[in-house]
């Protein structure tokens, strides 16, 4: 009885709130209607749920969800915008999906075990809602209109245009994901690339493709720790993998790749970024979609860079295109989803339909970003004195 009293106590909050929702109480049959026309229906199974509406967060919310303990139908983008509207009405401190990380250390095998949960779901999962090129990164939009497959690429053309790569360079791409980007600079911009990751079913896709596209003679991907790695490259790209690091481990990492690059090589690193100076990686984010996960903010990212001698030499914000991108994602995920929870089951489907749209979420509020870096060896002079080179093919 008390649980049931303070949840009404509970509702006539959310109906101040005015917030477009049905909740259903399935013990008892009670419907409630929080407004006219609601778009979201929360059905509760029983009253032991109730106690997730009482100081709600986003991710007390998105557990409840994954976990069976409530039920939601809806929109998955109104469903995220009415749960952030209910975790801001909370009595907590809200900090969306992401908040101060619990540090963990990182090894090779730990952190292999955690690609392999990510990535190794399955190669025919990623490819419902990713571009046919497989890109799992930010894209970049020149336009809010580019399709998702136009924006992939053109992110690979900016990578690469930064990066200056010329015929002959030796590429190493650090996270190579399913081979998009060592394809584009060996195809496109005659570079000898090598790219690397710890998941084998990214591994096996990539290779079948370098294979199709007759690339083979100057394009690689090796399933190799970037501690591992040996030799010096011209061009190094980093996009998407930083996150999987550790805070405390960006020095040894930047450092690694400084070891790594040429005396007038040039490097670049993609990654999302905290916008809160302590980091982030809520709980719901480690615990169901990237175990061991941090995000640096970028003041921490670029003064680890430095202290391994890197000097940044660019550095631009991409938080607006991860927006445009998750959004298409998530569309594509939603159209693919009865084909997605045949593939990944119920749970897992759970946990990628609200990651992605509460992602989207995320960066178009800024409560997280992303930013590209590119840097040089400390000292000295590999790039022209202005951007111009980016934009003139």
């Amino acid at each position: 009885m008390f649980r049931k009293n303070r949840f009404n106590r509970v509702v006539e909050r959310m109906r101040e709130q005015k917030l477009p929702l049905r909740i259903r109480l399935l013990w008892d049959g009670t419907v409630l209607d929080l407004a006219d026309a609601p778009q979201v229906t929360i059905t509760i199974p029983a009253i032991a749920s109730l106690r997730h509406f009482f100081s709600p967060t986003l991710d007390t919310l998105g557990h409840a969800y994954v976990e069976g303990e409530i039920d939601v139908e809806g929109r998955v983008t109104d469903v995220i915008e009415v749960a952030a509207r209910l975790a801001a009405g909370g009595s907590r401190p809200q900090t969306g999906l992401y908040r101060v990380p619990r540090r963990v250390r990182h090894n090779r095998k730990m952190d292999a075990a955690a690609i392999a949960y990510h990535y190794d779901v399955s190669n025919e999962f990623y490819s419902h809602w990713l571009d046919p090129g497989m890109v799992y990164s930010c894209a970049y939009f020149r336009s809010e209109g580019d399709s998702l497959a136009v924006a992939q690429e053109q992110k690979i053309d900016h990578i690469l245009r930064k990066l200056r790569v010329r015929p002959g360079d030796r590429l190493l791409d650090i996270g190579c994901g399913w081979g998009a980007l060592v394809m584009r600079a060996a195809e496109r911009f005659g570079a000898r690339a090598l790219g690397i990751t710890l998941s084998h079913s990214q591994y096996e896709l990539a290779q079948e493709r370098i294979a199709a596209a007759g690339l083979t003679d100057r394009c690689e991907v090796r399933i190799e720790d970037y501690r591992d790695v040996t030799g010096r490259f011209d061009r190094i790209a980093s996009v998407g993998m930083f996150e999987h690091v550790g805070c405390k481990n960006l020095r040894g990492y930047f450092g690694r790749v400084r070891e790594l690059l040429a005396d007038d090589g040039i490097a670049l690193n993609h990654g999302i970024t905290a916008t809160n100076a302590d980091g982030g990686g809520g709980d719901f984010i480690k615990r169901y979609v990237f175990p061991h996960s941090e995000l640096p903010p970028i003041g921490l990212t670029l003064q680890e860079m430095v202290a391994a001698k890197l000097e940044p030499v660019d550095v631009e914000n991409l938080r607006r295109h991860y927006a445009l991108t998750l959004g298409q994602w998530a569309e594509r995920f939603e159209a693919a989803g009865p084909r997605l929870r045949e593939l990944a089951g119920e749970k897992r489907w759970r946990i990628w339909r609200v990651y992605l749209a509460g992602c989207a979420y995320g960066f178009a509020h800024n409560w997280i970003s992303v930013h590209q870096v590119l840097a040089v060896k400390e000292g000295t002079a590999s790039l022209p004195l202005t951007r111009d080179y980016i934009y003139n093919d």
